[in-house]
């Protein structure tokens, strides 16, 4: 009995054992589908180098083969040129005060890498109960010092006509050249599509963070290079590999883009004959996020001012705009937009003291018209700026309207006026840190409110700005001609000691256009600012405001940078694109 009671139960063990197995053998052979997973950013460079500038600078004009600079990609004769001119001296001045500000390196990337291990973590979890496996690369819309991942590097390298050089400049005509480490055939690599390709994807899904989640036409760039990438694979190997852009799933930008004339891009102006796609029911599912909404408003309460009640805490959603022409087809400022207005109501929501007219969006300046001349150019009126084009979506060249449509020094003048005592700077379309929110934008901001109200002056940010606390230029356009005829120039606010006067006379011949790096153009970054300030009333005083000047508290928000939140929310969207799930 006992013995066959032992080989009774041990047969039932083995067949539970054996139902296990096949059970287990069966699963790990079922097939998974693998899918490819591209997260867009929109990228840059680690480090100031000068390869890397004139690489970044060929990069953004590979995409517009209208602009007179994407004839000098393959153009050996030309590719000296390219340093010279006005745009590119401006920005590498920019950008040397900049990295060194904040130690060197700008933080972009390792902080995008961060966002993109949360998203394939989580991707991986929710892909194996979906028998789904993601295979995971990322594309940058420029990377000076990271080639391989431009969406088609061969598309530089090799010209797209058939006719010119290949793109293997390493500044052999540059005074600083040849570059150390360049080489020349560095465009002549697989691409993160390509890869993709390579490992057996059956279709891919972009996800991109370009700008914060909204479309925008840079990243609308990725993916029509992407898909061209994509083409060539399937008519090559008889396969049919599908794209779909998370954020633009219906494919509004595409349906939307200009039908006249052929090849129209916004370098040609406004086109002659739109395709009217309507924005409704052409949704931005990351952009409707309040998950991502919520990680400002976290960016935003981290800085508040301990000493100021909400009731005087005033908030600007501060953004960049899009490409002058392209509100013909991109939806950015209006996908901006639903992001604003989510973030204000959950800031709303949570802190009912926040006054809802203290919270208000904001853009930077534009060129305008030059009565004196009759010209479009760059004025003092707008800061010198051109990123303000903030056109809603098909509109006449239409800004956003109510409380979302300021010019920032008019929404820091309003909330002066009311009296606010602390404002935080939100800029939603950021979520990374890099030299734009760690070094610019605190500085458009100081030159209108001053260094000495931001919050954290006394104290100081080493960690951010090792060795020196802070982010503040003597004036900010800093990049600009230092000489007025035979003198140095006056960059202080009252005008300088010996007489010469600030600001700095306009250089530029009347009749011609005033140039990016016109003196004219710059303006002081002083101790509390030129916002309430007359000169024709005294000259300033650095140890307190004076005048109208603003006598409260400022500071930036902080981005969401590596909270794994950001790569949850991504995969979220990845996976209902991957389960054909999105509304």
């Amino acid at each position: 009995m006992i013995t066959g009671a032992r080989n009774k139960k041990t047969h039932g063990v083995f067949i539970t054992f054996l139902s296990f197995a096949l059970l287990f053998i069966s699963g790990a052979c079922a097939k998974f589908e693998k899918v490819g997973v591209l997260f867009i950013v929109h990228g840059g460079m680690d480090t100031m180098q000068t390869q890397f500038v004139w690489d970044t600078a060929m990069q953004q004009f590979s995409y517009d083969p209208n602009h007179p600079a994407n004839g000098v990609i393959h153009n050996a004769a030309l590719w000296n040129a390219v340093l010279q001119q006005e745009v590119a001296k401006k920005y590498r001045l920019k950008y040397d005060f900049e990295y060194a500000r904040i130690g060197g390196t700008d933080p972009f990337r390792e902080i995008s890498l961060c966002q993109l291990a949360a998203m394939k973590e989580e991707l991986a979890k929710l892909g194996a109960s979906a028998r789904l496996r993601f295979e995971v690369d990322w594309a940058a819309w420029m990377c000076g010092d990271c080639i391989e991942h431009y969406p088609y590097p061969r598309y530089m390298y090799y010209p797209p006509s058939g006719q010119g050089d290949k793109c293997t400049y390493c500044g052999e005509q540059e005074s600083d050249g040849p570059w150390s480490g360049c080489d020349p055939d560095r465009y002549d690599v697989d691409g993160p599509v390509e890869r993709l390709l390579k490992k057996g994807v059956s279709r891919i899904i972009a996800i991109d963070l370009t700008v914060g989640g909204v479309r925008f036409s840079k990243t609308f760039d990725v993916i029509e290079l992407s898909k061209r990438v994509i083409n060539q694979w399937n008519t090559q190997h008889n396969t049919s590999v599908s794209l779909v852009w998370v954020n633009d799933y219906k494919n509004l930008m595409e349906r939307s883009y200009p039908i006249a004339p052929a090849g129209w891009t916004m370098s040609k102006g406004l086109p002659t004959e739109d395709a009217h796609v309507p924005l409704e029911g052409n949704p931005n599912p990351l952009a409707e996020d309040l998950d991502l909404a919520a990680l400002h408003v976290a960016g935003i309460e981290a800085n508040f001012s301990a000493t100021v009640d909400l009731k005087d805490t005033g908030i600007i959603l501060l953004n960049h705009a899009l490409h002058d022409n392209n509100e013909v087809f991109d939806p950015k400022i209006d996908d901006t937009l639903i992001i604003n207005k989510n973030i204000k109501s959950l800031l709303r929501e949570k802190y009912p003291d926040i006054n809802a007219d203290n919270i208000i969006g904001a853009y930077m300046g534009i060129k305008d018209l030059n009565p004196e001349n009759g010209l479009i150019e760059r004025t003092r009126e707008m800061r010198g700026e051109d990123l303000g084009y903030a056109w809603l979506y098909e509109s006449n060249k239409q800004l956003p309207g109510h409380e979302w449509g300021y010019r920032y020094w008019d929404a820091l003048q309003y909330l002066k006026d009311r009296g606010i005592k602390h404002i935080v700077i939100g800029f939603p379309q950021i979520v990374t840190d890099s030299v734009l929110n760690l070094v610019e934008i605190h500085n458009q901001i100081a030159k209108e409110i001053g260094f000495k109200n931001w919050l954290y002056w006394t104290s100081g940010n080493n960690d951010a700005y090792p060795g020196i606390g802070h982010p503040f230029a003597d004036y900010w356009g800093n990049w600009v001609d230092t000489m007025c005829g035979t003198e140095p120039c006056c960059f202080e606010m009252g005008g300088c000691d010996d007489g010469r006067p600030y600001p700095p006379p306009r250089q530029t011949e009347l009749e011609k256009k005033r140039g990016d790096m016109d003196p004219s153009l710059a303006y002081d970054v002083s101790e509390y600012g030129h916002l309430g300030y007359d000169p024709g009333a005294g000259p300033p005083d650095a140890g307190k405001p004076m005048q109208n000047q603003y006598t409260g508290t400022w500071a930036l928000w902080t981005p969401p940078n590596d909270d794994p939140r950001v790569g949850t929310v991504l995969a979220k969207y990845v996976l209902k694109a991957a389960l054909n799930e999105l509304p």
